[in-house]
């Protein structure tokens, strides 16, 4: 059985995706230099040593959920416009703009959540807690597990990936440098939906755009 801190461990010595340093441990038995090995000649432990350069080309891709309820505008940068035009990237930055549409979160990365806006929603978890009956003893530990759960409901790199839930949207983005040869950085989107804030019939918009995924 692989234990999470080997998993851990093999993803901050090669910068490779979790779900990548699992597959590599699976396959190399346990034996962190065999995976070692498995992720460099896959060319995924390569992508952490890309993060570092600068990626100012790119592309800002729309996405229209069908019948114009959901309307998505996300810029994702690469670092050369060569790049910015091949299928590869732009069949990638389609698949982020089909996450945002379905999946509504607020945040690119968990370092963009004010810390305000983290103790706003800690405070409110500690009194739901509370009023579960839950001891005060291990409140605070149960506000910090949801807090992680929250981060990644709202977060798009800590979002499952629509397509295949068993990796994140962090590790997709891993997986494409190592594809792709350059740095990728997902900076900003904005993601709008019809009546937002509005009074009106409550529509699950998410497991629409879910079912065009499937197309």
């Amino acid at each position: 059985m692989i234990k999470a801190s080997d998993v851990k461990d093999l993803r901050e010595k090669t910068g490779a995706g979790m779900m990548d340093c699992k597959n590599a441990l699976v396959e190399a038995d346990g034996d962190m230099e065999k995976a070692i090995k498995v992720l460099r000649e896959k060319g995924l432990a390569s992508a952490a040593k890309k993060a570092g350069r600068i990626a100012a080309e790119g592309v800002v891709e729309s996405y229209i959920h069908m019948g114009g309820k959901i309307g998505v505008l996300v810029e994702i940068n690469c670092e050369t416009d060569f790049v910015a035009k091949t299928p590869a990237f732009l069949t990638f930055v389609k698949d982020i703009a089909m996450q945002i549409a379905a999946s509504s979160p607020l945040f690119v990365d968990t370092d963009e959540v004010p810390e305000e806006e983290i103790n706003k929603e800690k405070e409110i978890l500690r009194v739901q807690a509370l009023n579960e009956g839950k001891p005060a003893s291990i409140v605070d530990k149960m506000v910090d597990g949801r807090i992680k759960k929250y981060l990644k409901e709202v977060c798009l790199l800590e979002q499952p990936f629509i397509r295949d839930q068993d990796k994140t949207i962090r590790d997709l983005v891993t997986e494409k440098i190592a594809e792709i040869g350059e740095k990728i950085a997902i900076r900003r989107f904005t993601r709008y939906e019809m009546g937002e804030g509005l009074q009106k019939r409550e529509d699950d918009f998410a497991q629409e755009v879910m079912k065009q995924t499937s197309k």
